[in-house]
This record gives C-alpha cells, sequence and structure tokens, in this order.
C-alpha cells in the first residue's frame, strides 16, 4: 500500500522540528515545565501514548527522531504522571494529584479580539490582589494565561484544594468569564457589533431583572385536521427540526408557529407571566459571539507546552510579557528567534485568595451558568446555629483548644479550622474572633501566611456555621494534641464547653442563691 502524501504543512513543520528541539535551552525549557506533570507528544496529526512523562531533558529531541512535532501537558500536577490509568477512581486520582494550575485558554479567529479578551482578563487577576500570571502566545490564534498552584490556598474548610479539581477551577474561570466581559466591554471598537448580523434578534433578549440574557423559545401549534387532535408546544428558538406525528392516526402533523416567549432560568420568570420585564438588548455573552470559550478546565485536560511549536503555523508557544501583547503578531515567534524565558510566574503564597473566595461567592448564586447544585448542610448540625454563652471565661474551654491557643509547630491549617469553627460556634463576636486568630498565629514557630488567616474568615462568614470536628478525630492527634478522657466523654469541644459554662454558672448562681439567703436572715 503507497504511503500517504505529506501535505506542505507537515513537510515544513517536520523540516523544522529536528532543528529546533535539538537546541539545549529549547529542551531544558520543556523538560522544566513538565515536572510533575502528565506529558504526551503529538505526532503531526495523533497523540503519542498517555500516560507519559519525561525523565531528562534529551527525551525531547529523542522522540522528535521519532516524529514527534508538539508537546503538550496536564495543568494538574502528579506525584507520579506514570501511575495515571482510567481504572482510577475519583478517590485514586485525588491521591496521586498533589495540586494544580489555574490554565486560561483563550482562541479566537480575530487575532486582535483574543487581544482585547487577554487584556480583559489579566485586568480581573490584578483587580483581585493576582499581579504574576504567566502569559504565552498559543502557537495560533490565541493566548494561554497561568496562575500557579503556589498562588492558591491549600486548604479550603477543612478540604485539600488539590481534591476540588476541577470543580474549584471550573468556578473560579466561570467567575473570571463573567467579570472580564465588564471589562472587555469598554475595549471593543465602535463598529464591533455591526459585524454581526441581527446580533440583537438572536441574543439580545434581557432581563430587567437580573440583567441577564434570556432563552427564547418558540411556541408552535399542532393539529391534527383528520383526528382533532391539538397542543402547544414551547421548544427552543431555532431548534425546530423534529418531525411530529398524530397519537391517533399516525399522520405528520405540520407545526405552525404562534408566537415566541422568553424566559429568565436565573429568577424563573417569564415573558408571559411579566411582558415588560424583557426587553431587546445588544448586551449579548460577547465570548460566545467572539467565538472564545475559556471554560476548558477537566481531568487530563492537555495544553501546549511553552517553547513547543504549532502543527498548523510552524511558530513557537513562546512566553511573552503583559506589555508586549499590544503589539505583538504572530510572525514575532519565529521558532529560530525565540527568547527563552519562564512560563510559571513567581507568585507570592496564597496571592490568589481573594480570587477563590470571590469566585465561590459568585458560583453560589449563579448555580445556573457554572452547572452547580445547591451546596446543603446535611446530617446532624444541618439547622446548627451558634451557642450564646452566659458569662463566657477562657477558663471554660477544653484543654485541647487550650493547648492549640498556645502555639503549634506542626498541622497548623488544621488548628486554624478547629479554632475558627469552634469560636463561631459558640457565638464569639467576629472581632473578637479574629483578633484571637491573628494572635494566635504569633505564637505559633512559623507563623501562617496572615493572606491565608484571612481567606479563611472570608469563606467562613459567607456560609454558615459548622461544629468543629469531634475529639475523637485524627484532627487533633495529627496536630500533637492529645483530648483529655473528660473530653472524650463531652465528644465535641463546643459540648464540653456549654458544660463546662452550665455548670460554672450553676454554682454561682447556687452560691448567690445563698448569700441572698443569708443575708436575709441577718437582717431579720
Amino acid at each position: 500500500m503507497p504511503e500517504k502524501e505529506m501535505s506542505e504543512k507537515e513537510k515544513r513543520i517536520r523540516n523544522l522540528t529536528q532543528l529546533y528541539y535539538s537546541r539545549p535551552e529549547i529542551q531544558q525549557i520543556i523538560y522544566d515545565f513538565s515536572k510533575n506533570r502528565e506529558i504526551s507528544p503529538r505526532y503531526f496529526e495523533g497523540f503519542g501514548k498517555r500516560p507519559d512523562s519525561l525523565q531528562y531533558p534529551s527525551d525531547i529531541f529523542q522522540m522528535t527522531k521519532k516524529g514527534a512535532t508538539s508537546f503538550h501537558c496536564s495543568e494538574e500536577l502528579w506525584r507520579d504522571p506514570l501511575r495515571i490509568s482510567t481504572d482510577l477512581n475519583e478517590k485514586q486520582l485525588n491521591e496521586l494529584r498533589i495540586g494544580w494550575d489555574l490554565l486560561i485558554d483563550i482562541d479566537c479567529k480575530w487575532f486582535d479580539y483574543s487581544k482585547l479578551a487577554a487584556k480583559s482578563i489579566i485586568q480581573v487577576f490584578k483587580d483581585h490582589g493576582v499581579n504574576n500570571i504567566g502569559i504565552k502566545f498559543s502557537g495560533s490564534k490565541g493566548w494561554h494565561l497561568l496562575v500557579p498552584w503556589k498562588a492558591f490556598p491549600k486548604e479550603i474548610n477543612g478540604t485539600k484544594a488539590e481534591e476540588l479539581f476541577p470543580e474549584l477551577p471550573r468556578k473560579i474561570v466561570s467567575y473570571i468569564r463573567f467579570e472580564a466581559e465588564k471589562n472587555l466591554k469598554t475595549r471593543l471598537p465602535d463598529n464591533f457589533y455591526s459585524q454581526f448580523k441581527n446580533v440583537d434578534i438572536k441574543k439580545g433578549v434581557k432581563c430587567q431583572t437580573c440583567n441577564e440574557i434570556a432563552e427564547t423559545y418558540e411556541l408552535i401549534e399542532l393539529y391534527c385536521q383528520f383526528c382533532g387532535r391539538g397542543e402547544t408546544k414551547k421548544i427552543i428558538k431555532g431548534t425546530n427540526n423534529k418531525k411530529y406525528s398524530c397519537p391517533e392516526c399516525r399522520r405528520e402533523l405540520k407545526p405552525k408557529e404562534i408566537g415566541e416567549i422568553h424566559e429568565c432560568n436565573h429568577c424563573s420568570i417569564n415573558s408571559q407571566k411579566k411582558p415588560n420585564n424583557f426587553s431587546r438588548a445588544i448586551e449579548v455573552d460577547l465570548f460566545e459571539l467572539m467565538g472564545l470559550d475559556i471554560v476548558l478546565v477537566s481531568p487530563r485536560h492537555l495544553f501546549r507546552m511553552p517553547y513547543s511549536l504549532h502543527e498548523k503555523t510552524a511558530l513557537a508557544s513562546i512566553v511573552i510579557d503583559e506589555s508586549e501583547i499590544e503589539n505583538f503578531q504572530p510572525k514575532d515567534a519565529n521558532p529560530m528567534k525565540a527568547r527563552i524565558r519562564d512560563f510559571v510566574p513567581d507568585s507570592k503564597e496564597e496571592e490568589a485568595s481573594e480570587l477563590v473566595m470571590q469566585s465561590l461567592d459568585w458560583a453560589k448564586d449563579n448555580q445556573i451558568r457554572t452547572g452547580e447544585k445547591n451546596e446543603k448542610i446535611s446530617g446532624k448540625y444541618a439547622e446548627f446555629k451558634p451557642i450564646q454563652l452566659k458569662n463566657f471565661q477562657d477558663e471554660q474551654l477544653p484543654p485541647s483548644i487550650q493547648k492549640i491557643l498556645q502555639g503549634i509547630g506542626d498541622g497548623k491549617k488544621r488548628a486554624v479550622f478547629i479554632l475558627l469553627n469552634f469560636f463561631r460556634s459558640i457565638g464569639m463576636e467576629k472581632e473578637e474572633l479574629e483578633k484571637r486568630l491573628y494572635e494566635w498565629n504569633e505564637k505559633n514557630e512559623v507563623p501562617l501566611n496572615k493572606g491565608y488567616i484571612t481567606s479563611q474568615l472570608l469563606w467562613a462568614y459567607r456560609h454558615k456555621p459548622v461544629m468543629p470536628p469531634n475529639f475523637d478525630k485524627d484532627y487533633y492527634k495529627g496536630i500533637g494534641v492529645v483530648p483529655t478522657p473528660e473530653e472524650m466523654k463531652s465528644k465535641n469541644p463546643v459540648t464540653f464547653t456549654i458544660r463546662k459554662n452550665f455548670s460554672i454558672n450553676r454554682v454561682k448562681s447556687k452560691d448567690n442563691s445563698s448569700n441572698k439567703s443569708n443575708k436575709f436572715k441577718n437582717n431579720k
């Protein structure tokens, strides 16, 4: 069987690959970025085996000699990428995953618009305190923006953040997209909408209550002239391709459009009940209109590695500075002139804490956009409310809590979870709670980053309080605190404190009663 003739594109890229990937600096930069990542080489049209990893920088050139034209990797970080398998369940994958980078993939057929989108998204990052962002040209028509794992809080309300993939980064990206559209609108040229015919008819029906685009449905009438049966159906506008049959005689029914109805999924209202609540508007989903789709967060999703070549353009996926976006042109990604720079920025620890908390708060109120269901607290403490203690003193605190408050070495993040939920559960005022947490942190051998405590406080005060862990949980032993037998009987720090508080107040009450009685006798 004769070999398939090589296309001009393939000839061009293959003539370039061995020369380009033979450069030690290219091998090194790709290898450095591959650490703890699943990688997969692409052989022009198809990918190689998965999972795979790089053991040495020279592996890149060896794969190139076997036909590899580009290299792709995961946004997830793994303890041992070669142990990844499709047979692993979610729990097993969580045990292997040690983190993830937030990777936003911007791709648009209009390169100038992809620049505007990138600038708008970068501005959202900066507005939320994230100033260190990796930026690279995708190699074709867009950009890859990266915020490294280092910038994210490693625990959120007692759950390890590496186990919150892909749910957490999806919420973050959805929030960024929502915020970036506001910024993007201010950057568009005056004639932007004129490029799209009937855009206000197709997409532009807006709910006046929440200011969001409503769903438009067609109302169609189905009537059988033989059987006399008729009904009205509601279908999504533009999807009326289905054939309908009469349930009695099985003859084909010809649908007749009789009108349309607009419904806001966010507010659960429609234009039949509130016709004045909907209006034509040109405020459409800009990312969708421009062909942009940045929500590409999924397990084992691969993206083009920095300085990897692109098969369609023969350009390199080079790293650039933010200041270079404005004047950048694809021709600037000539692989033989590429300037080597690190794609991973030097982020501060938990720099993205505010962004995470704002995203979670937004996602909770925008579950339709994110596809999330209501998060309900279930079980024994579903309706738990803070306790109001009478005449509370520190001597009523459980010994384990008192020991933690003296400062600890390992397990400080677990301690934050215990203290925060305990103090909230006993009704401690917000200012006092924050003061105690920050003072406790200064007593630790190595204090936590203040940003971490701030992020946990922000998260906590946006949600209902939950009880701290019971004394028999590993939370305490894991930080070197061994609960006393008395604490174990009470089971929970809150229960211990309530009993102690009640006991002390009862004794005081008896003493007061006795004193009053003696005083009365003496007066007689």
